[in-house]
């Protein structure tokens, strides 16, 4: 049944004018030629007063033209046949922007992950009856008229996801679907109808044959919504959470300290930290590392004998690179959250360290040609912001994190008077130690610790009164060395 509603297509065309040439030249040439996906799904959306990003970046076409065709009439451009096979091809602009050109199709004979006979059609009723969600089997054309072939409006509006068809097929066909079912539920904050949900659970264990690299993308799409806490609920309602981050589980029914975590157990405390993280932190990422910072809890406590959790940072950090490499992450990526686990508790010992140590900590991962100081010290920041969600989700509240974020301000400030690491090597470095008598070794890096410190504390201001340190430094150790 086709619903009468519109999107604002001139919106679109005013930021991809190109794509406007694309339906043009198509229907010119008798062919059928409509916006496919987010774009009618968002223009819906935005028309009925969402707060949603609109125009999109990215706009998808189907077209009843063949791949053949397509090409004959897009020759004066440059054109990538990226799943030609499959009747995918993206026309490069005069801007340089690429846009994605499909011929209607339909599929079958799936593995549970892609389909192993592709056939192209020349009718749209075909190639959305293959889609996943009913959400994201809507059409627009060129007007802007909204074609809806499988009650995709009425599920918007009511925030219904449901799959197209039979649920046990589509999810059967590409298991991954179960992941876009619930991204899609955290992106307009819907509620999956009761077909859908069982189908989910019912073929859940077979996400297991889903590469990581797939995984890994939509749950960091889940992480990158508004509503990440209510993803990873539902991802454990409907039994997915087993075959995504099963560690998480280990943390049910581990109970803490009712004066410092009156949330809960560690599951439950986690679930609150990503709740405030949902309001301000938009990288991914640093949601996974929120997700993932007391993972190690579980395990310190039984290694301790139930007493504590003391060292569950490192045995966190060591969790979350093992997750991270399940999932493919990068190396880059890798790291930051392996940092960020790793050190979620040693930044609440912040103002007491020794200026030199803060200075060491905020630095690390500088980037001194950035004008902000998140950007400038981003690692750190990124650090501030998984210690916010961890506080607020407790006892602590803004009493744990607001000193840390005072003295993070007055250690900016003396970073800009005293400099870096970099500037403490260029004041003395091994080769001056050396040049003053000492060995290549041990001492040498202890030696060279030292005066780093005293330097980046603003003990020493000048390469002349970082030598005569020096020389104190290095005349002590053979004092000391000839004592013994």
């Amino acid at each position: 049944m086709e619903n009468r509603e519109q999107i604002d297509v001139q919106a679109v065309f005013d930021r991809h004018p190109f794509a406007r040439q694309i339906l043009l030249r198509l229907a010119a040439a008798g062919h059928e030629a409509v916006l496919i996906g987010g774009a009618v799904r968002d223009g819906l959306r935005r028309r009925w007063g969402e707060p949603v990003a609109y125009p999109p970046d990215d706009v998808d076409i189907a077209t009843s033209a063949l791949p053949g065709e397509i090409r004959r009439l897009f020759a004066g451009h440059p054109i990538v046949g990226v799943g030609e096979e499959f009747g995918v091809i993206v026309i490069v602009s005069s801007d340089g922007r690429p846009y994605e050109v499909a011929t209607y199709r339909v599929e079958g004979d799936y593995d549970g992950r892609w389909p192993a006979r592709v056939e192209l059609v020349r009718d749209l009723a075909g190639d959305v009856g293959r889609r996943d969600l009913t959400i994201n089997g809507l059409a627009a054309t060129m007007s802007g008229d909204v074609v809806d072939l499988v009650g995709g409006v009425d599920d918007l509006r009511a925030r219904r996801i449901r799959a197209i068809g039979d649920p046990n097929v589509r999810f059967g066909e590409d298991y991954l679907r179960m992941l876009r079912a619930v991204r899609f539920a955290c992106q307009i904050d819907g509620r999956l109808d009761a077909a859908t949900a069982k189908s989910i659970s019912d073929h859940a264990p077979k996400l297991d044959a889903i590469s990581g690299e797939r995984v890994r993308d939509e749950l960091l799409r889940i992480l990158a919504t508004p509503r990440a806490r209510y993803g990873i609920e539902l991802l454990d309602e409907l039994r997915l959470l087993d075959h995504v981050i099963p560690e998480l589980n280990a943390g049910k029914g581990v109970p803490q300290p009712e004066a410092y975590h009156p949330e809960g157990d560690v599951y439950q405390h986690t679930l609150a930290a990503l709740q405030v993280a949902d309001t301000f932190i938009h990288d991914p990422i640093v949601k996974l590392a929120v997700l993932l910072h007391d993972i190690g809890k579980p395990q310190a406590l039984a290694r301790n004998d139930g007493a504590n959790m003391g060292g569950h940072c490192a045995l966190g950090a060591w969790q979350a690179k093992r997750i991270a490499q399940r999932l493919r992450l990068s190396r880059a990526d890798t790291g930051r959250l392996t940092f960020l686990v790793k050190n979620h508790m040693r930044i609440a010992d912040f103002p007491e360290m020794g200026r030199g140590k803060q200075v060491l900590f905020l630095t690390e991962g500088e980037d001194a040609g950035a004008t902000s100081l998140a950007g400038r010290y981003p690692r750190f920041f990124e650090l501030l912001q998984v210690l916010v969600a961890d506080c607020e989700a407790s006892a602590h509240r803004a009493s744990g994190w607001q000193p840390i974020l005072t003295e993070t301000l007055r250690v900016a400030r003396h970073v800009e008077r005293v400099g870096n690491l970099q500037r403490a090597r260029g004041l003395v470095d091994g080769h001056d130690l050396g040049e003053l008598g000492m060995l290549d070794g041990p001492e040498m890096g202890r030696t060279l610790g030292v005066l780093h410190d005293r330097i980046l504390a603003g003990e020493i201001a000048s390469r002349g009164e970082a030598l005569e340190a020096a020389r104190a430094l290095v005349r002590a150790s053979q004092g000391t060395q000839g004592g013994r």
